[in-house]
């Protein structure tokens, strides 16, 4: 079985295991926040892993760069949402400080990985 290059990248690994750990965390939320903040949760965690994929097929450095930020953004995104959840007593803040060392690992990784695709040459 072929192996694409954004399987390879650690980034792209570490936030696969986010993704899974923020499943786990929002299972437990009100079955009214299905289709509310439960979900943009998932899907901005599932979004950094997507971005990164979706920009490993472009061919540019530059474009690559682009999908790069998506995905921090996308893991900021996430990180606001997990904050407004505490607020909300869906999740504990001891929860979300759980999984701050994971975002901040992530968010450290794709500053690292986007300098290198802007300064990669054509």
């Amino acid at each position: 079985m072929k192996t694409y290059s954004f399987e390879k990248l650690q980034v792209w690994q570490k936030g696969r295991i986010y993704v899974k750990r923020i499943y786990q965390l929002t299972e437990r939320f009100p079955k009214e926040e299905t289709y509310g903040l439960k979900n943009q949760i998932r899907r901005a965690a599932v979004s950094v892993t997507s971005n990164l994929a979706e920009g490993s097929g472009k061919t540019s450095g530059a474009e690559k760069a682009r999908y790069t930020k998506m995905a921090f953004s996308s893991l900021m995104e996430s990180l606001s949402q997990l904050i407004n959840a505490t607020d909300l007593d869906y999740i504990r803040e001891d929860e979300v400080n759980m999984l701050r060392p994971s975002i901040d690992d992530i968010a450290n990784m794709l500053s690292a990985l986007r300098r290198s695709q802007l300064n990669s040459k054509p």
